[in-house]
């Protein structure tokens, strides 16, 4: 069995199949790479309260919105729908949100934040505040702006691809 650094040349894709040929310019893998250098900085903050990242994007939009029905805070909180489920129960045991009724169609559902939910973001604020602070000084405001405008961008075109 040979290791990478023994491959032969039938082991081995050709070149020209291997776009990007260099792993630093895929962009997949760029963002990856960003997101953990990010996320990298919140998550001892988030395992402090004892919330997962998936966790939070659930709380934190909520606490944005005040209520979704789940199909839509599954997209809002870029969360699959199994998972979302999942979730939902951890987070409705920990009394942080709570499922509510449609106020005019009583077979929809709403999940809500609730105070205690408030009371977690309000208590992650100041800790999360100064992280951001320490990124805006690092890389720079205006470049964070620029870059979330480009995310934007890249994303609306290709959900054009797609709709």
């Amino acid at each position: 069995m040979s290791t990478n650094s023994e491959m032969t040349a039938p082991d081995r894709l050709p070149e020209d199949r291997l776009l990007p040929r260099d792993t630093r310019r895929s962009l997949p893998i760029a963002l990856l790479r960003a997101r953990e250098a990010v996320m990298s900085r919140f998550r001892p903050l988030l395992a402090k309260h004892e919330v997962t990242e998936q966790q939070w994007r659930v709380i934190r939009t909520l606490g944005e919105v005040g209520s979704l029905e789940a199909n839509e805070l599954a997209e809002r909180a870029c969360v699959l729908a199994p998972s979302l489920t999942r979730i939902i129960k951890s987070l409705e045991d920990r009394g942080l949100i709570a499922r509510t009724r449609h106020e005019s169609d009583g077979r929809r559902v709403l999940l809500t934040i609730t105070p205690t939910g408030l009371a977690l973001i309000r208590a992650v604020a100041p800790e999360s505040a100064k992280i951001f602070a320490e990124l805006e000084a690092r890389y720079g405001r205006e470049r964070i702006d620029a870059l979330l405008d480009q995310l934007e961008e890249l994303t609306a075109a290709l959900s054009e691809d797609s709709a």
